[in-house]
Parts: structure tokens; sequence; C-alpha cells
């Protein structure tokens, strides 16, 4: 455990300190002390931060979120959110089967991409059956969103100039398209206050939806030919009941300022620990094996999620 927060806390200080994605570095960082995996001292804690602190980081999301933020959006903006989500998901369930990828690297990067990135992926990895390809899997997912949501932060808000996106329209395409929660911030408010307040709540209705995404797949994978299967996860999981009850209890103002911003950084130190315990447990040349396929999967997914949600803005008069 000490490796992982010791990791974590260098891939915050070289991002607080020289900019970066933090989650980036933490996987990266934890990648180059793979050889610790197969420590006996060391294995215990790094499963317990790849599994146990994975789940609760995921949990703690759901204090940055309220019922009247999502409201607030009106009905067209969540009506492109949950239209981008449910198809970008389906695109990469379809991309997996004719790429012959496994169905659960599909629904990963599809979700991982439709969702909130690195979170999102991990968090459907976390109810998918718990296998070696599957934790291969999600890591270069985590590695592909988080890249490429880095580059959509940078190109994305020139893009919405380019296209003469309004203010509100800037917004929900940030926050529509670009995958980590950070990065649609940052993207954001690098046009106006406004646009960046209307990105970050548009984002947070689409982390809303890794709840009904999570629940359905733990219900999916539950059962194979009718019959529970002996290792499934359980049907409601632990850390989606707390990612439902703080959204409830967040949304009705029992959560103080104070403590939703300590409970915001609790859940992202969690996350960094997390990626990183993943990240030592991960070698490159195991990454390298997943081959071409996946990296066009990410590609078409994320390509696919940002023309839906500009032609839907420009049906929707948001441009000019």
């Amino acid at each position: 455990m000490a490796i992982a927060a010791v990791i974590a806390l260098a891939a915050t200080f070289v991002s607080t300190t020289y900019g970066g994605p933090q989650l980036l570095y933490a996987l990266f960082f934890g990648i180059a002390f793979h050889f610790l995996s197969t420590d006996e001292r060391c294995r215990p804690g790094i499963e317990f931060c790849a599994r146990t602190l994975l789940r609760t980081g995921v949990a703690l999301l759901g204090a940055r979120i309220t019922f009247a933020k999502i409201a607030s959006l009106g009905v067209a903006p969540i009506a492109i959110v949950i239209a981008a989500v449910a198809s970008t998901t389906l695109l990469g369930w379809l991309l997996g089967r004719k790429l012959g990828r496994p169905t659960t690297e599909g629904i990963i990067s599809g979700g991982a991409v439709a969702i909130c990135g690195a979170s999102a992926a991990l968090a459907i990895s976390a109810v998918l059956p718990q296998t070696k390809e599957n934790e291969r899997f999600t890591l270069f997912t985590v590695v592909g969103v988080t890249g490429m949501s880095t580059i959509a932060m940078v190109t994305y808000p020139l893009i919405a100039r380019l296209v003469g996106l309004n203010a509100d329209g800037a917004g929900i395409f940030l926050g529509g398209t670009i995958h980590d929660v950070a990065q649609v911030v940052g993207a954001g408010y690098l046009l106006s206050a406004h646009t960046g307040d209307v990105a970050t709540f548009v984002k947070l209705t689409r982390v809303a939806c890794l709840v009904p995404v999570v629940l359905l797949l733990s219900i999916l994978f539950r059962t194979h030919n009718g019959t529970t299967e002996i290792d499934a996860p359980p049907l409601v999981p632990r850390f989606l009941i707390g990612f439902a009850w703080l959204l409830t209890v967040n949304s009705f103002g029992f959560i103080p300022a104070a403590a939703g911003e300590f409970i915001n950084g609790a859940s992202r130190a969690c996350l960094v620990a997390a990626i990183a315990a993943l990240g030592v447990k991960t070698s490159l040349q195991s990454l390298g094996a997943l081959g071409w396929q996946v990296v066009l999967m990410l590609v078409a997914e994320t390509v696919w999620i940002a023309l839906l949600v500009l032609t839907a803005l420009a049906v929707l008069g948001y441009i000019g």
C-alpha cells in the first residue's frame, strides 16, 4: 500500500508542478515498478489498492453530483448525453465483435469513452469477469482515454470556436465528448466561466450514467445461459450503492461544501493510488500484445461521440 501511495504522490507532484494528466503519470510510474508485482511482501497491498481503493474512489464520485445540477441543463442537453452514452457504448460492443475482440473489451472501451474515461473503465471492469486479459485491456483503455482526453482538452476548444458554437453549445460539446472530468473542466474554462460551468454540469450528467450502465452490466454478467456463475460479482455492487447514496444525499444538501471538497479529494486520491497499483501489476510488453485493433476501437469511439454531439448541436441551433 505504501508503494502505491508513494507512486501516487510522485504523480501528483509532477502533475501539479509541471502540468499534465495525473492519472497517466500514476499509471506510467506504476508500470516502471512492475517487478514488485511478483514480490510476496508487496502483492497483498497492491491487490488491495487495485480493487478496494478502486471501488471506494468510484463510490465517492457520487458526492460531485446533484439532481438539481442535472435538471438545470434542460431536456435537450440531457437527451444528447443519453444518446451519446448509449450509442458509444453500443459502438464499442459492435467494434469488438467486428474486430474479433472479446465482448468485455468492447464494453470497457465504449463505456470509458462514453461516460467518464479512466474512472468508467475501472468501474465497468470491476463488475465484469475478473481475468488477466480484462485487467490488461482496462489498463490500455486508461492509457488511451487519458491521452486522448488530454489532447482533446487543447484541441476541442479550438474546434468549438472554429464551428461557431455559442457559450452553451461549447459547454455541451466539451462536457459531452471529452473523456475525463479534469480535462473537461480545464477545456471549458479556457473559453469562459459560463462555458466551464455548462461543460462541468454536462460532464457530471455523463458521470451519473455510470450508475445505470454498471448496474445493467452487473446484471448481464451475473448470469450465463440462465444460471448464476459461481464467481459472478454481486447483483448490486457495494461501490455502486455508495455512489447512488452520495448522489442522493448531496442532492438534498446534506453534504456541506467543505465536506464535499474533502470527499472529492479522497475520491481522486483513491483512484490515483488504484491506477498506480494497476500499473505495478502490468508490464508494457503485455499492453503491447493487445494489438492495433484496440487502438482503432478507442479512436473510432472518440470520433463517433464528437461527431454525434456536434451534429445534435447543429440541429438544435447552438451554432451561430
